[in-house]
């Protein structure tokens, strides 16, 4: 089981007991990088191609240098070719950092460090539940549109739901507008139609979620937390998690899924096995 580890711009597959980064490296005092998470079926990682444009959108947001996506390429079919267990079914991360560099916020000269690791994915369950957590997001930040390692405000706003029962946390942002999840993207549907917030809310462009808008099956519309409170049925999605019916939103409850997520879900399924990458 390897890890593919590129640092002063070399690149290798290193066994993962024996991959190191420097102490001084950006991404670790600061949190100055990015990183993407991509669902791995078969051998096959999903959506790669836009999961790597994001990368480098990513990287340009945050002023990082992006690494050879050639490079990338051949580290992810390194790192799956090495750990046959997680390759059929696994979650792939990649990661870049700003490199080694002083100990405050200015970059240092180093180029920047890439890490490609993949782990065993559990299955979700087959629904899930969500609560509004009592922070905002700050749509107009200087990292809005990033999927950036500075995940504290993740970390802390999902332990909250967590404590309370619940397996995510929803967002508003500064003007009250739905927002997102720790690590979802939220929809909501009204009658037959299916509705999820658009990027200027400051959520992350999910690729689960630019699939869904694109193949037509949501639009995109800003939404107040009436339009939550007040949803015939609500679905999360994330490259893990595809389609994520919701089932207990707050002092809320469903029976189960219900009829137009499913038929969202289905269609998602059917289109991602027949294009992987689409």
């Amino acid at each position: 089981m390897g890890v593919w580890l590129s640092i002063d711009g070399e690149g290798s597959l290193v066994d993962r007991h024996e991959a190191r980064v420097s102490v001084f490296d950006h991404g670790l005092t600061v949190g100055d990088g990015i990183f993407e998470t991509i669902k791995v079926m078969e051998g096959e990682p999903l959506a790669v191609t836009r999961h790597l444009r994001r990368l480098q959108r990513s990287c340009e947001v945050l002023g990082l240098h992006a690494p050879d996506l050639g490079e990338i390429t051949d580290g992810i079919a390194a790192v799956l070719g090495s750990d046959s267990d997680s390759a059929r079914l696994g979650r792939l991360r990649i990661t870049v950092t700003g490199g080694a560099g002083p100990l405050a916020s200015d970059r240092g000269d180093a180029s920047v460090t890439v890490v490609i690791a993949v782990s065993v994915m559990q299955p979700w369950p087959a629904t899930t539940s969500a609560i509004l957590v009592p922070w905002v997001r700050n749509e107009r930040s200087a990292i809005t549109g990033a999927k950036s390692t500075s995940y504290a405000e993740n970390v802390a706003a999902l332990a909250w739901a967590h404590e309370r029962g619940y397996s995510e946390g929803l967002f508003v942002n500064t003007v009250g507008q739905l927002c997102e999840g720790t690590g979802t993207n939220v929809f909501v549907v009204h009658g037959e139609t299916v509705m999820t917030p658009p990027l200027t809310s400051g959520c992350l462009a999910g690729v689960t979620r630019e699939l869904l808008v694109e193949w037509g099956l949501a639009i995109e519309k800003d939404l107040a937390l009436e339009d939550l409170h007040s949803a015939d049925e609500v679905f999360l999605t994330s490259s893990t998690r595809d389609v994520h019916p919701v089932v207990h939103l707050g002092e809320r409850a469903w029976d189960g899924a219900g009829s137009v997520t499913r038929q969202v879900a289905a269609q998602y399924v059917r289109r991602i096995a027949q294009d992987i990458d689409p």
